[in-house]
């Protein structure tokens, strides 16, 4: 595992570019979003996606979500209706995920055999610059063997996984504490599909 150092306010151009090259080479990159460390792999390459899962020990069968730079890159994956676009304005960048059908372009082993894509935009600085220097959206599963404490720090990434991770980020350690909102909207209403950092209450109240 390779370890590349940079602020967490302003990414290194080059561990980015080298992070990059990782990625387009099908290989897992391990890096900090503003909740934990996640990890990242191309979610066009089923290769990848089996990487991923194997680093991780996670049942291929439960998907995986992905982070993106902004919003119109996040529409490159997903198909946003009125009020995924209203979620999205008022709470990107920030902890909350929607599940939106997924577009062709994702690998189905990323979606673990379903049709569906949960997405956010992140506060942290360099998982939105990771996004913007591959094009693309990226994985953001967290990066620690499933059943594990997750990571809040590179140290905690080496300790949980010590193989299986081609490349780590480190800036440093991330605030940690609640993971992202979950929430679907669904013909009936939005449904809250996990409790986290943005409270229930405010997500209803942004759709009124």
């Amino acid at each position: 595992m390779i370890t590349l150092a940079t602020p967490s306010d302003a990414p290194d151009r080059t561990a980015l570019a080298k992070a990059v090259g990782v990625l387009r080479a099908g290989g897992v990159v391990a890096y900090p979003t503003d909740t934990l460390y996640g990890l990242a792999v191309d979610p066009q390459r089923s290769d990848a996606a089996e990487r991923l899962y194997a680093a991780k020990g996670r049942d291929p069968s439960v998907a995986v979500p992905l982070i993106a730079s902004s919003i119109e890159q996040a529409q490159m994956v997903a198909l946003f209706g009125e009020r995924e676009l209203r979620l999205a304005r008022g709470f990107w960048p920030g902890p909350l995920t929607i599940v939106m059908p997924a577009r062709p372009v994702i690998s189905t082993s990323i979606l673990g055999g379903g049709t569906t894509v949960a997405l956010r935009v992140p506060s942290h600085a360099v998982a939105r610059a990771l996004c913007e220097a591959f094009g693309f959206p990226l994985t953001a599963t967290s990066a620690n063997r499933s059943g594990h404490p997750p990571a809040a720090s590179a140290a905690d990434v080496v300790t949980s996984l010590a193989t299986g991770v081609d490349l780590l980020i480190d800036a440093g350690p991330v605030k940690g504490g609640p993971p992202s909102t979950i929430v679907e909207i669904e013909a009936s209403g939005a449904r809250l599909v996990r409790s986290g950092a943005v409270p229930w209450e405010r997500v209803l109240e942004s759709l009124e």
